[in-house]
This record gives C-alpha cells, sequence and structure tokens, in this order.
C-alpha cells in the first residue's frame, strides 16, 4: 500500500475568495498596525482616534506611547465613561503580540458601547520599529529593530 504525503498547507482547503476576503476584512476593523498609528499621531490635526494603554503602573512607568490614555483593564468598567468619549473609536494596547491584555481591554470597551482596535504588536512593536515613548524618566527611543522596520520606513504594504 503506498501513502501519500499530504501537504501540510493544503491539508486543510484555502477558504472561498468570498470568505476569506469578509474575514480579512474582518480583521483589518479590528486590528491597528503600529506604523499606521504612529503615522496617523504623527500627522497635523486630530487623528481620529485615541489611543489606550491598559497595563499596570508599573509597565506604563517603564515607557507608553505618547499621548496615550492610562487605563488599566480592571478600572475600565468604572473609569472609560470619564475618561473617554464614545464617539471616538480607540486603540487599544498592552505589552506585545503574547499578551492578551489588549484583547480583554478592547473586549471591556465594545461591551461598554465603544468602537474599538486592537494594536497589532503592541508597546514591544512600538519600541522595535524605533518610535519614540515616554517613561517616568523622560522621552526615550530605541534603535529600529532591521527585522521590523525597514531601513527606508516603509515596508511597502
Amino acid at each position: 500500500m503506498t501513502v501519500t504525503a499530504v501537504n501540510p498547507v493544503l491539508r486543510v482547503a484555502p477558504a472561498a475568495p468570498a470568505e476569506a476576503a469578509a474575514h480579512f476584512r474582518a480583521s483589518l476593523a479590528l486590528h491597528a498596525d503600529v506604523s499606521d498609528v504612529a503615522a496617523a499621531l504623527a500627522a497635523d490635526g486630530d487623528p481620529g482616534f485615541v489611543v489606550l494603554d491598559s497595563r499596570s503602573t508599573e509597565s506604563w512607568d517603564q515607557g507608553h506611547i505618547p499621548g496615550a490614555v492610562h487605563l488599566p483593564t480592571a478600572l475600565i468598567p468604572e473609569q472609560a465613561p470619564l475618561l473617554l468619549d464614545k464617539d471616538v473609536p480607540v486603540v487599544t494596547y498592552c505589552w506585545g503580540p503574547g499578551c492578551n491584555g489588549a484583547t480583554r481591554a478592547a473586549l471591556a470597551l465594545a461591551e461598554l458601547g465603544y468602537r474599538v482596535k486592537e494594536l497589532l504588536g503592541g508597546f514591544e512593536y512600538w519600541a522595535r520599529e524605533g518610535f519614540e515613548f515616554e517613561t517616568w524618566q523622560g522621552p526615550a527611543r530605541r534603535d529600529p529593530d532591521p527585522l521590523t522596520a525597514p531601513g527606508e520606513g516603509d515596508c511597502g504594504c
């Protein structure tokens, strides 16, 4: 008996194009890219959204995105109405891709009626891409990681 090798990529067939398009459209509606957020914040005028850091005070002090609102996830139910406008979309972040704190914060905000996106890569990728951040000691910046930030500043995507 001959055993035919199954291509692990195609073991489960790709989704139909319309199904794939709906999935990726939904993903873009729920996620924001670090570079896109940085560009929007650096542009003149109101970016049209607020950035929310959902981490602890100790984490916030180590480094956070300039202009972000600090609101730990556990405090969202009681403090979000005091700090955030429901007419302004919120982009949540936590440490990085290995942490689901931004997801929990986004869920808490969505359940309260806020329009929300999650920042892909979180603070880790903000720092790795070389964007300035604030610490308890003042502004800081790290050299861009060439694996996450192209030398010319535009990955072409």
